[in-house]
């Protein structure tokens, strides 16, 4: 009888943690990701670093309007 309730706890510890490591990886992105996505990323973070370099940098209003018109010509 002992036996027997220790097989059936075991049996449902591993259906549970197989139900676990199906959920964690269902939410794992596909290594076939879109191209397109890693493009527009890369665009993205060239976006963001040129608005960080207008930002801090300390140069004349001219230039900060000639780096926002670079940004809307894109």
């Amino acid at each position: 009888m002992v036996v027997l309730i220790v097989m059936i706890v075991t049996i449902g510890r591993i259906s549970r943690e197989k139900y676990r490591t199906e959920r964690v990886q269902s939410r794992l992105p596909e290594t076939g990701a879109d191209p397109r996505a890693y493009d527009e990323i890369r665009q993205l973070k060239e976006r963001i670093a040129v608005l960080e370099r207008v930002i801090t940098d300390q140069h004349g209003r001219s230039d900060l309007e000639r780096q926002i018109e670079e940004l809307r010509d894109r």
